[in-house]
């Protein structure tokens, strides 16, 4: 039995649905594959779920910081299977709006595993759909090193699977899952040591900003060995026994999670019968306009290894669809300057090139900005945390070619800036825009 669409779309994550919704909207006939819940990596284990524990994570510091400001709290404790299943239940009704805006867009949802068996053809369940276009859009999963004992770990999948808060927690790692996790567990009360490969946090971001997070974490009780590896996970009696390249352990750890990278779920999905090319790591090598080696397949988000953010992801699959389906035929997304945010204790908030990169390409024609102070919620209570802001500039006129914030709010901070980044603001294009009182945010339109 063959089916006939206008589009194919392999993943229901957030760049797959959302080219399937904005074709839809244009009139094409599309049909979503997807093998596991709607919504993929981010609704599922990734960004949703993540910011509800570290905004359960941050309420802990709140109430820490509650006596100061005159409350007088009783404390009793925290129940981790209460916030589990409210963030469970959360989890399932997006999966259900996922599927209701599908079937609102007129957009098709077949579940199951496709594989592809013609550039135009793709097998599900024992039926082939057939389209001109087929978009790939299966996204990533955890890396778990080859060690003896890591069927004994967890990875942030089955982070978000836990029945309890683990007493004591050892995380591989040293990217943006690891710090967040990290922070999110001792904030709730583990007792956690990272294991580093090198000697620091967030490596490929702005030094100033990853120094801070890295000091922060260290002082609030997280213990980092860096420049180590770990030879084996061991099961013991009172838990998992880690050993490390020195030779050296770690006992009596209830839990081990790797966060060492994710990986493209390029595999299996019949690319031998295309002529869709990947690259070393088995990312799908894409031009600008998401086009793959193989004519009229296409793909985008984290299977691609570009910017692996959900907002990057629907962009592309969007900007896809307004070509192929809306006449606007040099429709592509811009992957220079995109915002992020790293969810740590504290918060990074950063757009553009971080100083290293900056200097690298510009040399000696860069000038920074830096303002490090505490935000004015700390001047009254017994715990502190910094902020730091930095602008880093180019050329003569002073063009804005990096924003960085860390420090409470950075979050929500970054969005705004990153339009004025976005659009090619000067350093005097801040300066000319009169600062809101009192805020953090008010220290990137007043340094000097």
């Amino acid at each position: 039995m063959n089916k006939l669409y206008d589009m194919i779309v392999i993943g229901a994550g957030s760049g797959g649905i959302a080219a399937a919704r904005r074709a839809s909207e244009y009139g094409a006939r599309c049909v979503v594959i997807e093998n596991k819940k709607l919504g993929g990596t981010c609704v599922n284990v990734g960004c949703v779920p993540k910011k509800v524990m570290w905004t359960t994570s941050r309420i802990a510091e709140t109430l820490e910081d509650a006596p100061d400001y005159g409350f007088l709290i009783d404390n009793r404790g925290f129940e981790w299977a209460k916030i589990k299943h409210a963030r469970d239940e959360y989890i399932a009704r997006l999966n259900k709006i996922y599927a209701n805006n599908l079937d609102k867009s007129n957009a098709e949802t077949v579940l199951g595993t496709a594989r592809i068996v013609s550039p135009d053809s793709v097998e599900v369940n024992g039926t082939i759909y057939n389209a001109p276009h087929l978009l790939i859009a299966t996204g990533g999963r955890p890396t778990v090193p080859d060690i003896p004992g890591s069927e004994l770990a967890i990875t942030s999948d089955g982070f978000f699977e836990m029945e309890d808060l683990p007493r004591k927690v050892v995380i591989n790692g040293a990217g943006y899952i690891a710090t967040e996790f990290a922070g999110m567990l001792h904030g709730l009360g583990s007792e956690v040591v990272m294991v580093l490969r090198k000697d620091q946090l967030l490596r490929g971001f702005d030094s100033s900003m990853t120094y801070v997070v890295m000091s922060e974490m260290r002082r609030s009780g997280i213990n980092f060995l860096t420049n180590t590896s770990i030879s084996s996970l061991n099961k013991s009696a009172s838990g998992i026994t880690v050993e490390l390249n020195d030779g050296t352990s770690i006992v009596d750890v209830d839990k081990f999670i790797f966060a060492i990278g994710r990986r493209p779920n390029s595999q299996g999905l019949g690319l031998e019968n295309t002529d869709v090319q990947l690259d070393a790591r088995g990312n799908i090598e894409t031009d600008k306009f998401q086009n793959t080696a193989q004519q009229g397949i296409y793909a985008v988000g984290d299977v691609t290894g570009r910017a692996a953010l959900t907002p990057v992801a629907i962009a592309a699959g969007r900007k896809l669809s307004d070509r192929l389906f809306g006449d606007k035929t040099d429709a592509h997304l811009d992957y220079e300057k995109i915002p992020s945010v790293i969810f740590s204790h504290p918060p990074i908030g950063t757009v553009g090139l971080s100083e290293q990169a900056a200097r690298a390409q510009y040399g000696d024609d860069i000038k920074v900005y830096v303002s490090e102070f505490q935000n004015m919620y700390y001047q009254i209570t017994s715990r502190n945390s910094p902020t730091l802001m930095k602008l880093i500039t180019v050329g003569t006129e002073e063009i804005v070619v990096g924003c960085h914030v860390v420090g409470d709010f950075a979050d929500e901070i970054i969005q705004g800036f990153s339009v004025a980044v976005k659009m090619g603001a000067r350093k005097q294009d801040f300066d000319n825009t009169v600062a809101i009182h009192p805020t953090s945010s008010e220290e990137f339109v007043t340094m000097r």
